[in-house]
């Protein structure tokens, strides 16, 4: 199937209009897709999509009903514009006699000095460069926030060469934090590109990558360091266009949330693949974060290689690619673990997975089964199950605090389901998967003194037909899908609750809202989920598909550990059993064997720092020891 991608005229028209909006992308009907074939009218298009996050934002400011005062955003794009400079003056030095802390007030920050450098007044400009030295600035826990820390700190300190270690809230010279903060970035990359990405497919957190890149790229001083932040970007986003069906992300995910993991659209990266590839609506004020990779995106362009992959596709896509986990503080004989990834995407459906274990703590969402959906908003296109671990010990693996917050402290931190046994977000250690092309099999085995001994399993609002055969499999329409669930022990339905915030909630309280999905409950330890999807235009009904799955050879036991022999609807044989390597057709599968990516379009060698990107005869090698970048073939 090939994607296309063109706005409507309506939309084209309204974009054409500078300064005039009429209606924001997200809340307009979905674009056209059609691949574009000029290079010239592609970029066009781009660019009439940056602006258009930029008209919202600033026209937010115009709002009779509400009163928007300049934040650091805004101010920045109208610096840019070289518009209202006076009120950018006044909002600046207001915005930093009381400075935030940490990468995600140093990003924005850094931005608006570089934008404004030029345009800003002295006193604005100092202001910014006194709180750099009087704030203490936190660096964070995770990849992301390093990423973001040392991108900023590394920038800020080419901007203002040569002052003395007093000057800054590090205590050190201008030279001593860009050495600290290349250093580190270095380091990143070079993990990144030997072992792979800690946050992989991140749901919102790529922005936290991207706009750092695009910051290095755009701002840099460096030669070396300008086109690393522009190699970067190709990095992340070949990878993003190999696990997007129609611009939406498919799981699994490093880290997502309890809306994201179900309303697949509903996610920053979303808004990166309407920015890129223009084949779907950007998310709710452009994702938030996306209107920072606007500000500069221009200074970037999609090779058409990584193009084609997000829109053009000819075939299936099968990728077996390696990652790692969030870094182990504690309870690891490894640092960072491997994750073994397998995407599936064929044009209806899209199957992924990781092989099961502590990734992140508290975000992880390790497999599932999603389907294509024409206008994806608001959809819950998606099919899965897991073990609702909660666990004090497994957080302390990952984040370096006291016991006694955890796990009910997170709640309160913006995870609420972490700690509710009807959760659909997370990971645990008791889950161990198995994927083969569009069949999935996870088995549980789970300590009898767990908090919350059960699976569950969730199944969309969205889903149509379904139907509990005496079989014991479950059949279920999603889309242009066709699905079979077949649960291993018993269960009960329970109603599927979202969380939402609302303004008399304290403490940990959510208001509770029926998504109008449910989830499959099976109380019992040993246990296992098989999952097999399809194309409805394989079958010549829903009744063939149903037969067909049922005639499948399959056989299972729970005791003493879970263990399933099943044939798949492709014709392989397969024998998984808990805690042991999965066997196809005979061969087990060793892991150790397995590449950083190796697949329909990506392709790299566990160490090797490079990363062949393809589409038919389109190539681009991305060579970061050589940090150069060769482009061989034509559409």
């Amino acid at each position: 199937m090939t994607f296309k991608i063109l706005f409507t005229a309506a939309l084209c028209g309204a974009l054409a209009c500078a300064h005039l909006i009429a209606q924001p992308a997200y809340e307009s009907t979905m674009p056209v897709r059609q691949v574009i074939e000029d290079p010239t009218e592609r970029r066009a298009a781009y660019l009439e999509r940056l602006e258009e996050v930029f008209d919202w934002r600033i026209g937010r400011l115009d709002n009779r009903e509400k009163k928007i005062a300049i934040d650091i955003a805004t101010a920045s794009m109208l610096l840019k514009r070289g518009e209202r400079i006076e009120e950018c003056n006044e909002a600046i030095i207001r915005l930093m006699a009381d400075p935030g802390t940490g990468p995600f007030w140093m990003f924005p920050t850094t931005i608006a000095a570089f934008v404004g450098r030029d345009t800003l007044s002295l006193e604005a400009r100092a202001s910014i460069r006194s709180a750099w030295g009087s704030a203490r600035q936190l660096r964070g826990d995770t990849e992301n926030h390093w990423t973001m820390y040392h991108v900023s700190l590394y920038l800020m300190s080419e901007l203002y060469p040569n002052d003395p270690g007093e000057t800054w809230y590090t205590g050190r010279s201008s030279e001593e934090n860009l050495e600290e903060a290349r250093g580190w970035i270095l380091d990143w990359m070079d993990i990144t590109t030997s072992i792979g990405q800690g946050e992989y497919n991140p749901t919102h957190y790529i922005g936290e990558y991207a706009i750092p890149m695009l910051m290095l790229a755009t701002f840099a001083e460096n030669p070396e360091m300008k086109k690393r932040g522009t190699m970067m970007l190709d990095w992340l986003f070949a990878e993003l266009a190999t696990v997007t069906l129609d611009g939406v992300l498919r799981g699994p995910n490093s880290r997502t949330d309890d809306t994201s993991v179900m309303e697949r659209w509903n996610a920053l990266a979303t808004s990166f693949s309407w920015m890129l590839f223009g084949n779907t609506a950007p998310t709710i004020s452009y994702g938030g974060f996306g209107i920072y990779f606007a500000m500069f995106g221009e200074n970037y362009e999609v090779p058409e290689v990584i193009y084609r992959i997000a829109t053009d596709r000819p075939g299936d896509i099968l990728q077996h690619d390696r990652a790692r986990t969030r870094r182990m503080w504690r309870y690891s004989d490894e640092h960072m673990p491997a994750i073994y990834k397998t995407q599936y995407l064929h044009d209806d459906y899209a199957v992924g997975s990781q092989q099961g274990r502590i990734t992140d703590a508290i975000q992880a969402h390790v497999w599932d089964v999603t389907w294509r959906e024409d206008d994806p908003r608001g959809k819950h296109p998606t099919l899965f199950s897991l073990h609702p671990h909660s666990s004090g010990k497994v957080m302390q693996m990952q984040f370096a605090t006291f016991l006694e917050p955890m796990p009910r402290g997170v709640a309160v931190e913006g995870k609420p389901s972490y700690d509710s046994p009807d959760k659909i977000l997370g990971c645990s250690p008791y889950e161990k998967v198995f994927q083969d092309l569009d069949t999935v099999i996870a088995l549980y085995d789970i300590d009898p003194d767990e908090r919350f001994p059960q699976v569950n399993g969730f199944f969309s609002k969205d889903l149509r037909n379904v139907i509990e055969h005496k079989a014991g499999w479950i059949f279920a329409k999603g889309g242009d899908a066709y699905l079979a669930y077949r649960p291993l022990a018993p269960y009960e339905w329970i109603p599927h609750l979202n969380y939402r915030r609302t303004a008399s909630t304290v403490g940990r309280a959510y208001a509770r809202d029926h998504t109008g999905g449910r989830i499959l409950v099976s109380p019992h330890v040993k246990n296992g989920t098989i999952v097999q999807a399809a194309s409805a235009a394989e079958f010549g009904s829903y009744e063939a598909f149903q037969s067909a799955i049922i005639a499948l050879p399959f056989e299972y036991s729970l005791d003493p550990v879970p263990t399933v022999k099943v044939t798949t609807l492709r014709g392989k044989q397969v024998s998984f059993t808990y805690g042991e390597a999965p066997v196809v057709n005979g061969t087990p599968l060793d892991y150790s064997q397995w590449k950083l990516f190796e697949g329909t379009h990506l392709n790299a060698e566990v160490g090797g720092r490079k990363l062949a990107i393809t589409h038919g005869d389109l190539k681009r090698v991305l060579d970061f020891n050589t940090l150069t970048i060769i482009d061989t073939g034509s559409p």
